[in-house]
């Protein structure tokens, strides 16, 4: 059987809403595989698996709320396409700083004398490292060399920065003498103390680790890197305080106010907002990481400090409501319920129930969140995916399990059809 045209099957696909290009590999596709006969329902086959690989929204029913493969915490932020004073000092008309922004509302938040930002938290620690201790020692503990998700080793970072890594204590236990021993040792050249937050594990038992209080009396400049990136522990942008899950995080102002040179974290996590990293501390030091040559290599563009900038400002103004992850974090059981029941009696499928929502992006392991949601018996969740927007839901014991404290209240809606489809 003759092949049926490429241009014509392409052409035939126009309803897809895919551009012509992408259609055309798509029916190109369709026919060097041997499809002739069905042709046309491969070639659709395709560009239905083409659109499903771009970008999408999609609805996080899993109830972790900074899910890393759903792009952690979810940031509203829309802008019409202009220019910007992003490198322009709107007093004098001269070049300006792109850290004149969002940095300066982020070291205020910290309690810092500045700050800069660069494109991701593991950034933040390299820039550091290589702009205060390339060729020296960096005193680390044991028990804080840590790999979070993606394979970023503490180790395998330093060594990329040009610092040397200089192991103190033990993975249990580490002592203040066991820091100023490495720091006094000469041959050691130790330029910094770093002190690691161990955000994605816990070790328990026989244990023992040096506050941050107290490495401030070492001789070299500690980086504290806090990584989850709590902005103040006090959470003054929450009128009733800080909730109970929250205890033991570290924060930013709060590690400067002990002592930390600087501290960073990452964006994208406790802090809800983009893909970004922080570094806020002594100007000096700050000075220094700004002024390497791997800042420019490492620095966001225009959207992700506007979107930066708007969070920050949420903070300063004490509004959590504004920041989408405090405002599903903080949700109240009894809204989740309420919302649950008016799901499953409106769908006639699945049945409310109590679940235990999760921080995640590596932040707080252990910690649990009451909530409510909707579970229904067996594993639906490649049926749900496949709706529009799709459905992300978690699995487990046979179950299916929506948790609503990760669902937009808007999408109630669509969560709702999605359950009769399934009926």
């Amino acid at each position: 059987m003759r092949p049926p045209s490429v241009d014509t099957l392409a052409r035939s696909l126009v309803d897809t809403g895919l551009p012509h290009p992408l259609l055309v590999d798509a029916a190109r596709a369709a026919i060097a595989d041997g499809h002739c006969e069905d042709a046309l329902e491969q070639a659709r086959s395709n560009a239905h698996t083409m659109a499903r690989a771009l970008l999408q929204p999609v609805v996080n029913a899993t109830g972790v709320l900074l899910h890393t493969n759903l792009g952690r915490a979810p940031v509203a932020f829309a802008a019409d396409a202009a220019y910007s004073n992003l490198e322009l000092d709107l007093s004098s008309g001269r070049r300006g700083s792109r850290h004149a922004h969002a940095a300066r509302l982020l070291a205020r938040l910290c309690g810092a004398e500045d700050a800069i930002v660069v494109n991701n938290g593991a950034s933040a620690v390299l820039l550091v490292l290589a702009a205060l201790a390339t060729g020296r020692g960096v005193a680390v503990s044991r028990g804080e060399l840590v790999e979070i998700g993606g394979g970023f080793r503490v180790p395998e970072v330093m060594e990329q920065s040009g610092a040397r890594l200089v192991e103190v204590g033990t993975t249990n236990r580490t002592r203040l003498t066991d820091f100023a021993s490495a720091v006094r040792n000469p041959d050691n050249h130790t330029a910094l103390a770093l002190k690691v937050h161990q955000s994605n594990y816990r070790i328990v038992g026989f244990t023992e680790h040096v506050a941050m209080a107290d490495m401030a009396s070492l001789s070299v400049p500690v980086v504290a890197d806090i990584g989850s990136g709590l902005v103040d522990a006090a959470c003054p942008w929450i009128s009733t305080g800080p909730p109970d899950w929250l205890a033991g995080e570290p924060a930013a102002r709060q590690s400067l106010a002990d002592g930390a040179a600087l501290v960073t974290f990452s964006g994208d996590k406790l802090f809800g907002g983009p893909q970004a990293g922080i570094i806020a501390g002594q100007a000096d030091l700050v000075k220094q990481c700004a002024q390497h040559p791997l800042a420019r290599a490492l620095r966001p563009g225009s959207l992700v400090l506007n979107a930066l900038q708007q969070v920050a400002l949420s903070y300063l103004h004490r509004d959590g409501q504004a920041i989408e992850f405090w405002r599903m974090a903080l949700l109240s059981t009894g809204e989740l319920e309420d919302r649950a029941r008016a799901l499953v009696t409106g769908a006639k499928v699945g049945e409310v129930a109590a679940m235990a929502s999760v921080p995640g992006g590596g932040t707080l392991p252990g910690a649990e969140i009451d909530s409510f949601g909707v579970m229904l018996a067996g594993d639906h969740s490649a049926a749900l995916r496949t709706g529009t927007p799709p459905i992300i839901a978690r699995v487990s014991d046979g179950r299916t399990w929506l948790d609503l404290r990760t669902v937009a209240p808007g999408d109630d809606q669509l969560v709702a059809g999605a359950l009769k489809a399934l009926g």
